[in-house]
């Protein structure tokens, strides 16, 4: 396993992090073996939020943070755990938003459930425009003051976003920002115009969710054939399938079927290696619901696609922006 500095901070992760959203997975014991397994292969970067439960159920809100906390035991000093704020999680007025009420009340929900006493990673999980910034990022100093987080991130911010928020960081004397969590693959190149150059300014971390395009880079959907009932688009949106997986999006998934036939390797790895491959990329979430997702994945560490390869697939791909970023399927959001 790799291991990089995450983003602005001296703190090293492995370049591939497990994300605990479990969309997929119902077996609560098989999350788990699937979590020892991620920890056993060297992965010591753990991507969870207050919302993420299991299956998309919103009765399970909270749930993959408490099977994170039941796993931890003994390792929990070598590990790097982030967790989120900001999405709904009930129906009540203040329950979402970046508020200090709303931060304050989930810090503490949240590290009950993880069963630890820090958060080492806390990301505002959205924008939230009715909270001015300077109660966002002064709640947030105030925790990393109490040691309850240790580092700040921010998720789905623009460009421009991020910039506006490190200025009101700057002025408040308060902790910066180390990482922005974003949606990148091959079929949403958006973070090259504008995430992308800001990274490279300020040292700032990118952390790549979706990488295989909510799921359909992974090896089980063609064009020309509907999805099983029982897969995440066969279940969610069968509906729409052939009116997303068309045209240059149908292209690229062709392409890189071909890349992982001549590589030896799976149309997953091929998808993933290929973010990994990009410079201002610090780290890719797997978002495997089992433990035989979770070793094809790790796969994508090891691969090295050549450079012919390499320029068939930007190619392909340029420019690409499609709206991808798995939120229809996150309750709450």
């Amino acid at each position: 396993m790799n291991y990089v500095n995450f983003g602005s901070a001296g703190v090293k992760v492995s370049r591939m992090a497990l994300g605990l959203g479990l969309r997929g997975q119902a077996d609560e014991r098989e999350a788990e073996r699937m979590v020892g397994l991620a920890l056993d292969r060297g992965v010591n970067l753990l991507d969870c939020a207050n919302v993420y439960g299991m299956m998309d159920d919103r009765r399970n809100i909270g749930k993959s943070e408490e099977l994170l906390g039941r796993v931890l035991g003994s390792r929990r000093d070598d590990l790097v755990i982030t967790s989120k704020v900001t999405s709904p999680i009930g129906p009540g007025p203040n329950d979402w938003s970046a508020s200090r009420y709303h931060i304050a009340r989930e810090v503490e929900r949240s590290l009950r459930r993880l069963n630890t006493d820090r958060i080492d990673v806390y990301l505002l999980h959205a924008m939230d425009e009715t909270t001015p910034d300077e109660e966002k990022f002064r709640a947030l100093d105030s925790l990393v003051a109490q040691g309850k987080i240790r580092y700040v991130g921010v998720c789905n911010y623009q460009a421009w976003q991020v910039v506006q928020a490190l200025r009101v960081q700057d002025r408040l004397n308060a902790a910066p920002l180390i990482t922005v969590q974003n949606p990148y693959s091959l079929l949403n190149r958006s973070l090259e115009r504008e995430m992308f150059p800001m990274a490279r300014s300020t040292g700032l971390g990118v952390m790549a969710y979706s990488p295989l395009g909510v799921g359909l880079l992974s090896g089980r959907y063609a064009p020309d054939a509907l999805p099983e009932e029982s897969s995440l688009w066969g279940s969610r949106r069968r509906t729409i399938f052939r009116d997303v997986l068309r045209g240059r999006a149908a292209d690229v998934l062709a392409a890189v079927q071909g890349v992982a036939a001549r590589l030896g390797a799976t149309v997953a790895q091929v998808a993933q290696a290929w973010v990994l491959a990009q410079p201002e990329i610090t780290v890719i979430i797997s978002g495997a619901d089992t433990a035989q997702q979770l070793d094809e994945n790790l796969g994508a560490l090891e691969l090295t696609i050549p450079a012919e390869e390499m320029a068939l697939l930007n190619q392909v791909s340029a420019g690409l922006s499609m709206v991808l970023d798995g939120s229809d399927f996150e309750p709450g959001r």
